[in-house]
């Protein structure tokens, strides 16, 4: 579902890590996603961040950290997030770069029964990112 009027997802996957920093390192130098804002503490821990990849984006945090949010993710994860890419020649880009680069890669890609080619790999926190062709919702 998107915002009408600004073209914009409306539901934010929120992932905390214990090592924020680390984890944006790899989502963005890794997996090609984008730092639109990170914030910090003044020890140094990431109070917020925002990645985008194409039109979604992704929201996360250090653990450990004071708040509602946080007591209620105390014991949460890993966590799953599936995310859309253009066409197969785009998957596969995407995937060779992410193996090039060390991410440890659950499934290659493969052609699903549903019609997606996706692939699959686990951050260095054990959360599932799934990358595929099939865009859920779209005509």
């Amino acid at each position: 579902m998107t915002d009408t009027a600004h073209g914009a997802p409306t539901v934010f996957p929120t992932v905390l890590y214990e090592d924020a920093k680390a984890a944006i390192r790899t989502l963005t130098e890794v997996l090609g996603f984008t730092a639109e804002a990170v914030y910090e503490d003044g020890g140094g821990a990431v109070v917020h961040a925002e990645l985008s990849l194409g039109n979604g984006r992704v929201m996360l945090g250090s653990r450990g950290r004071d708040g509602v949010f946080a007591r209620a993710m105390a014991g949460g994860g890993p966590v799953g997030i599936y995310v859309v890419l253009g066409s197969a020649e785009d998957l596969d880009r995407h995937h060779a770069r992410a193996a090039a680069r060390g991410m440890e890669i659950l499934m290659p890609p493969t052609g699903q029964d549903y019609g997606s080619r996706d692939y699959m790999a686990r951050d260095a926190e054990g959360n599932v990112w799934s990358f595929g062709t099939y865009a859920p919702g779209a005509a």
